[in-house]
This record gives structure tokens, sequence and C-alpha cells, in this order.
């Protein structure tokens, strides 16, 4: 299948590494060009070189109120035009409901929930028809996470945030989307799995949970994420999508 991507400029949050990265390698691979944030300069060059001319780099953290601004400023600059985004919104800390305090709280949201919604609104309101938006959300959207009460009290709210998104920009021709992964191989979940002090332990549970048997792989994370992003998905708007494996026992 042609995804029709050939030329088209995505920004790709959290680029660097583990899904955002995925999925930029899907988006070269197809023809288009990425602009990659992140706020760890050495793995942003990295990648960058690794992807080539198809792509340029911003260090930049989504809880800056300028980032949207600067994501956008590059993909103009270098390319004169942007087509979407990728808004990945990054793993808050681990934890029960009754051992995080207010600061925790409050730093996550400026972050994990203000940064993206200030980054899809400033981002979609930037492009054109056929301009399409995907928010890395979690499975914690449909069910809860055991002792991960802050992404069980956002994520739900961002999935909300991109289901009305898609109400309003949807008549300009523009999509917004989001993405719910399970365990897929990265070094974020690799770091879950260590919390507990026996990561094997971890991961056998976790699998014991995935119809599949299996963690997912980055790659594929990454090749659904391009695809919702690209023409292809052209009548696929508000939708929350898991890359699961069947781990989510909900509709």
């Amino acid at each position: 299948m042609d995804l029709q991507l050939k030329d088209r400029v995505y920004v790709v949050t959290g680029g660097a590494r583990g899904l955002g990265r995925a999925t930029a390698d899907s988006l070269v691979a197809e023809g288009a060009r990425v602009v990659l944030s992140g706020r760890t300069a050495e793995s942003l060059t990295a990648a960058e070189q690794a992807l080539g001319e198809a792509a340029v780099s911003v260090v930049a953290d989504n809880a800056d109120p300028e980032t949207p601004r600067r994501l956008i400023a590059a993909a103009r600059d270098t390319w004169g035009r942007l087509d979407g985004a990728l808004i990945s919104v990054g793993g808050p800390p681990k934890g029960p409901v009754t051992g995080i305090d207010d600061n925790q709280w409050t730093a996550a949201f400026g972050s994990v929930f203000l940064g993206a919604v200030r980054l899809s609104r400033e981002l979609g309101k930037e492009l054109g028809a056929g301009g399409s938006l995907a928010l890395v959300l979690s499975s914690s959207v449909r069910a809860p996470l055991a002792d991960m009460a802050i992404s069980n009290g956002l994520r739900p709210g961002l999935a909300m945030v991109a289901k009305t998104l898609a109400e309003e920009l949807g008549p300009q021709g523009v999509r917004v989307n989001g993405l719910l992964p399970g365990r897929i191989g990265t070094e974020r979940v690799a770091e879950l799995d260590a919390a507990g002090g026996d990561p094997e332990a971890a991961r056998a549970a976790a699998i014991r949970t995935i119809p599949l048997g299996r963690y997912g792989e980055p790659e594929e994370f990454g090749r659904t994420a391009a695809f919702l992003l690209s023409p292809a998905a052209s009548f696929v708007n508000g939708a929350m999508v898991p890359v699961d494996g069947g781990m989510l026992r909900a509709l």
C-alpha cells in the first residue's frame, strides 16, 4: 500500500527514541520528512544523523509554551510546509494515588497534559486539508494500570481532548486520532519492568495478559502510527487505536 507520504512533513515529539523514533523511522521510510524534538541534544543529534537529510531536530520540552512555535518554524523554514504531527506525551512517574504528592501531579499536568493540549491546539491550527495529528497516549485511556495513578488520571482526559479537537478541526479536513500502546519493548517499558526489582518476573506477568503472548516491537507501533498520520487513513478521525496485542479487554 502506498501511504502517500512522499515529501510530506511531520513533527515528531519525543522523536529521539522509543515510540517517537520508531514512528519517525516509518515516516521517513515512506518518503516523508520529519522535525524531531526532545529534551536531550545528544540523542536527537544521533537520530537526526541516522535519518539523514529527511530529518532536522529541535531541542525542546513539551512543557515550554514556546515549543509549538519553534517546531512549526523548523518545519516551514526547512521544507516550507507542515502536514501533521505525532505528539508523544511522555511517561509520568510511577506510583499509587496515595503515594503521589501535589507537586508531582502539578509537574505531570504541565508536561503530560497541558503540554500535549498546547501542541495539539497550536499545530492543529497550522494544518490545512489533509493534515493529521496523532497523540501517543496509553492503554490507561480505557483501563487503569496498576501503580500508574498519574497516567490513569491524565491520559483519559487527553483522549477526550483529542476527540473534541477532531470535531473542531474536521470541517477543515484535519484529522485527530489517538494511539493506545500497550507493552511495547522500549526503554521506558524496561524501566517500568525494573521498578519492582525483578524485571523478568514483571515482564513474564505482563506477557500473560497479552493474547499474542509477547511484547510489541517499536517498529510495529511505528508502522501503525505512520498509517494513521497518512492520507491512506483519510477517513479515520476521532479514533483511539490500541496497539497492544489484544491486551485491552474493553471494546
